[in-house]
């Protein structure tokens, strides 16, 4: 039987942007947060990428712009409006076919004033990116432009190009160590002590960035032991093929990949999982 809510686990979460929302809703869900953020986002000191990108558009043009971020799209507009006007982007984006991942960069667009060609659906992977090229806008031949996210996903870009794309990567952001690491390094002797019973990842580049500290301190065996007596949930594939990648186990991924649903369906499953985990 399903137990509702997490009734006083205690909740590890390594959110950054929204750390404050992570925090309020694992409380409103019943569990004790332990929020530490993994994350820093840092603008490319060197923004030539896309610059070159908005001036090849501008020149020659694009014929597939891959948007995988909101917060990616936006910030590529930014720079791009810093050297062309908005009408003449908007003039030479009309004959380039836009993909968006999923609805974040559906988002950026509708507050850019424009649409995409192709929304990918659900669960958002890279894979499905593909796969959304394949059944409607087949890639070979073609000059196909990725807005890169945190780290390059180089599966995406070797599989574009093994169909035959010319294939531009245009990075715009990049991820760091929080430079103030005793948050995390506070939330991982927790889990390590055993006190931590639920572990929430919302973002791939957590996970990398728990195991380079857990690395650092010389604790990845006994992490990732004490990972096994925890119910590890994940956003969704993505974050979850990044998690197993490391060695851990997925217990749960939420029927949607929002971070309000990810907290109430996990605190609805925890006991069951750890009641599971604890009888095998």
């Amino acid at each position: 039987m399903t137990t509702a809510g997490f009734n006083g686990l205690t909740v590890a979460a390594f959110e950054s942007r929204m750390a404050a929302d992570m925090t309020r809703l694992i409380e409103r869900h019943g569990g004790t947060p332990l929020v530490a953020p993994a994350l820093r986002e840092i603008p490319l000191e060197d923004n030539s990428a896309a610059l070159q990108f908005g001036d090849r558009l501008m020149r020659e043009g694009f014929d597939v712009l891959v948007l995988m971020t909101g917060a990616g799209t936006t910030a590529l507009f930014e720079v791009l409006e810093s050297r062309h006007s908005k009408g003449d982007l908007n003039a030479a984006l009309q004959k380039t076919v836009l993909i968006a991942r999923g609805p974040k960069p559906v988002a950026a667009l509708k507050a850019l004033g424009l649409r995409p060609t192709l929304t990918v659906p659900e669960p958002n992977t890279w894979i499905d990116v593909l796969s959304t090229l394949d059944a409607h806008r087949p890639v070979k031949g073609l000059r196909v432009a990725v807005q890169e996210y945190g780290v390059s996903n180089r599966d995406l870009l070797e599989a574009l190009r093994q169909r035959g794309a010319q294939v531009t990567a245009v990075p715009i952001y990049r991820w760091a160590l929080p430079e103030d690491l005793s948050p995390i390094k506070h939330a991982l002797s927790r889990i390590l002590a055993g006190q931590v019973q639920v572990m929430l990842i919302t973002n791939a580049a957590q996970i990398d960035h728990v195991m380079q500290v857990v690395e650092q301190e010389g604790q990845t065996r006994p992490f990732k032991e004490a990972c096994k007596k925890l119910v590890i949930a994940s956003i969704g594939p993505t974050a979850g093929e990044r998690i197993r990648n490391h060695g851990l186990s997925v217990d749960f991924e939420p029927s949607h990949g929002k971070m309000g649903i990810l907290v109430k369906e996990t605190s609805e499953q925890a006991h069951r999982l750890l009641d599971a985990k604890r009888t095998s």
